[in-house]
């Protein structure tokens, strides 16, 4: 039994994971990785740096990861030669460890109990202690990513059950972490305590069950019945069902990411009980009846506040129209691991109708503004395409303060609202006039949407839920 690369040189995170028990007895032992394939692709917005996929025979566990785009890293051909009944899917981008070959994920490794393959969304803040601790062991590290250290703890864990060992790393590990761990015989499936990062579970059928960052793969690849994995829990998969395995003890206070709902998440996905789209579109109605201003137009930057300049253009009764186009093909600015990628991709990404905005006052909502990159270019083509004024209206607070959770926004020097004040922000990008979102009025329309728990807003006030004195920089391990 052992655990199969495939390196052949054909070359936040979202995860995934299958179980379907009906493929033992089928021809077509593909269709594990072919159901993950179609999860990652419907997670594709969680990262565009890498995918993986590991799938499981019960005998060996065999990897295929490539950089890019999900479309890109897997061909029909790989995915015909992942034969397995269960499985573990990856899409990625960093957050702990450079974008390198070396760091993607699934990370799948030989134990003593077997081979194990382990992917993570989210971000170990006391990754540098963890990893001095195994490196004192002996322990050889071959990445510079959290995840490594995570399935090496696990390895080495003194468990009598892959149950029993992922349990008791949980309980040593700090920060963010939803994960699927595939062995030889199930899937585990875990939420840390705080419940950072989103993760559900359901069935396909009685006898294919499906796990995933979102709920929205879940509507996407026909679960009939699934549910959110609470925080602290772990529960195991294979052909008996779902069970749930463990569960940590409940901490005094939650701290699900708010930021999950103003960009990260899909528009279409619903997490503790608030459908994404809706918490946006109250956050632009919120916009307009507090923070509003006379214009002719309302329009979005397109796609991740479209929900927000809708609800603004309903609380102000400004008409809403499409002012850019947008280029699907470019990935997301946000997330692209160097500032020159993020510049040539806004360059590429955008493009003005001028017939509709020509002689027009504008407002324009955007999610956020991290580094102020895309919606300085977007304040200028606007002008250029003939816009008289252009107002700013952004759906959620000042970005002021890193986010250590999984969330690559930079350091304190790159988060523009951390150095400047608004008016400052306006005159660098060029508007007419800027406003944001409150704290108080973010979480209010978010409860308003029917969200339930309490929510990390470290990136606005600087209020960890973590200590976070000790984190790691991004690439520090390399």
């Amino acid at each position: 039994m052992s655990c199969i690369f495939d390196s052949g040189a054909r070359e936040e995170c979202g995860i995934a994971a299958v179980w379907n028990t009906k493929i033992k007895t089928s021809s077509d032992l593909s269709e594990a990785a072919r159901t993950i394939f179609y999860a990652l692709f419907a997670l594709q917005h969680r990262g565009q740096e890498a995918a993986g996929i590991a799938v499981s025979t019960g005998k060996t566990i065999q990897v295929q990861k490539n950089q890019g785009l999900v479309s890109a890293a897997f061909s029909e051909t790989d995915i015909l030669q992942l034969q397995g009944y269960a499985g573990v899917g990856h899409t990625r981008y960093s957050t702990t460890g450079a974008s390198s070959r070396q760091n993607m994920q699934p990370f799948c490794i030989e134990t003593q109990h077997g081979p194990i393959a382990l992917a993570h969304n989210g971000n170990l803040v006391n990754a540098p202690e963890l990893r001095k601790k195994l490196l004192k062991k002996g322990v050889g590290l071959s990445s510079t990513s959290d995840t490594e250290v995570m399935i090496m703890m696990l390895a080495a864990s003194d468990g009598k059950t892959w149950s029993e060992r992922i349990d008791a790393c949980m309980r040593e590990w700090k920060g963010a972490f939803s994960i699927v761990v595939l062995t030889l015989d199930a899937i585990y499936v875990a939420r840390d305590p705080w419940g950072f990062r989103p993760l559900c579970i359901g069935n396909i059928s009685d006898k294919t069950f499906l796990a995933a960052s979102e709920s929205c793969v879940m509507d996407t690849l026909g679960c009939k019945n699934y549910f959110e994995v609470a925080p602290g829990q772990v529960f195991q998969i294979n052909e008996d069902g779902i069970q749930l395995q463990s569960e940590l003890p409940k901490l005094e206070h939650t701290s699900s990411c708010i930021f999950e709902y103003v960009y990260f998440a899909r528009s279409d996905t619903v997490w503790n009980s608030a459908s994404v789209h809706v918490a946006r579109v109250n956050f632009g109605r919120i916009l307009a009846e507090n923070h509003g201003v006379e214009a002719d137009m309302v329009i979005a930057v397109p796609d991740s506040a479209r929900s927000s300049a809708i609800g603004y253009a309903k609380g102000s009764g400004i008409l809403y129209d499409e002012g850019l186009s947008k280029n699907r093909y470019i990935a997301r600015t946000f997330i692209q691991p160097t500032q020159q990628l993020r510049e040539q991709g806004v360059l590429m990404k955008f493009n003005v109708l001028p017939h509709v905005v020509r002689g027009k006052d504008i407002i324009i909502v955007d999610d956020s503004i991290v580094r102020g990159t895309t919606i300085k270019h977007l304040v200028r083509i606007l002008r250029e395409a003939g816009a008289k004024k252009i107002h700013v209206r952004i759906a959620c607070p000042p970005l002021r303060f890193p986010c250590y959770m999984g969330v690559d926004m930079g350091g304190l020097q790159k988060l523009i609202a951390h150095n400047k004040t608004i008016p400052e922000i306006c005159e660098f990008i060029g508007a007419d006039s800027l406003d944001f979102l409150t704290v108080e009025e973010l979480q209010s329309a978010l409860f308003e949407a029917g969200a339930t728990g309490e929510y990390c807003t470290a990136c606005f006030t600087g209020t960890y839920s973590v200590d976070v004195s000790h984190t790691a920089e991004k690439d520090s391990f390399e």
